[in-house]
């Protein structure tokens, strides 16, 4: 019996925490682009805390994950409004600890990432159903 590796394609997934309000979004996209990640912090501020005047981010020094990806996407009065409700902090660069999000991802895994999932479609759904639960 022989066993051919056969890719299905990869995705990205954008995963937003709140521990403090026990709130877990995973956000599944075909890229992790400027693009991708701009329209994920519009969702974030627009969709998800829209009453909040101040959203705090902690998040990873992706050369995607910029202020001025907002300005490459969106007008530069809608890109102001959505960077004045984002307070971002980076990990550090060169740390050596394990932070949440990479804690989240791991239990991710061991609920539905860790056998293979035939297309992002699947994956979506897969997310969408760990997140009514947590």
């Amino acid at each position: 019996m022989d066993y051919e590796y056969e890719r299905n394609g990869t995705c990205n997934l954008f995963a937003f925490l709140a521990p403090h309000l026990g709130w877990r979004h995973v956000k599944v996209t075909d890229r992790r682009t400027k693009v991708d990640f701009a329209y994920c912090m519009k969702e974030l501020v627009d969709v998800h805390f829209p009453e909040a005047d101040v959203i705090k981010l902690v998040m990873d020094n992706l050369n995607t994950h910029t202020i001025g990806a907002l300005y490459e996407v969106f007008e530069p009065a809608e890109a102001r409004r959505i960077a004045q409700k984002l307070e971002i902090h980076h990990t550090s660069k060169h740390g050596s600890w394990l932070n949440m999000v990479e804690s989240e991802l791991s239990v991710l895994v061991r609920q539905c990432l860790n056998r293979r999932l035939p297309n992002i479609e699947t994956l979506k759904k897969e997310v969408l159903y760990l997140g009514r639960e947590s």
